[in-house]
């Protein structure tokens, strides 16, 4: 899903994001093409989100949407562009996108948080698109699931936003959206 240029107000997003829903709109359905691996020619995703091809940064940003819109991670662990016709491998350092801002609709259980991706993607979190935190070097890494097997790593902000958001539950930190409850680290 394409994010908007401006969001006037989280409820309107909200409506974006329930009207693209069944709109066909979106990304292509890599999932369903199976072409025969092609290659590498050099494309990689750094920890910032940033593009490279051939140790070139990608400063196109329409090109970089484009390129993330046939994305997709399969069940070796490889991450590939994906056409009908070609399958191209691309190293990821951590994860594909970086969700660079959260919104939330509602309080408590009754909240909704919603992710905006560095690529245009919107997800709200619950159980379609979980949360989740790994510990790396002894430090919290959240995550939210955008499609496939695909994650997005929450930035410092949105994270501390998340955070401010939560609440402590039988000792443990979290936070409510759609419905769920996702753990954030002990309290």
């Amino acid at each position: 899903m394409t994010a908007p240029e401006d969001h006037t107000s989280l409820e309107q997003l909200l409506a974006l994001l329930k009207s693209q829903a069944g709109s066909g709109k979106g990304p292509p359905p890599v999932d369903k093409w199976n072409p025969a691996h092609c290659g590498d020619i050099g494309m990689e995703i750094l920890a910032d989100g940033a593009w490279k091809h051939a140790g070139t940064r990608i400063a196109r940003e329409p090109l970089v949407k484009l390129f993330a819109s046939i994305l997709r991670k399969d069940e070796d662990g490889q991450t590939y562009l994906v056409t009908p016709a070609e399958k191209i491998v691309v190293r990821v350092e951590d994860a594909p996108f970086v969700a660079i801002r959260a919104d939330r609709v509602g309080e408590g259980e009754d909240q909704t948080i919603v992710f905006t991706t560095n690529v245009g993607d919107v997800v709200q979190a619950g159980p379609e698109h979980p949360l989740r935190v790994a510990l790396r070097d002894g430090e919290p890494r959240p995550y939210v699931h955008v499609r496939g097997r695909l994650e997005a790593r929450v930035l410092r902000a949105p994270f501390y936003e998340l955070v401010e958001w939560s609440e402590t539950r039988d000792g443990k930190q979290g936070v409510w959206s759609g419905g769920a409850w996702f753990e954030l680290g002990t309290a």
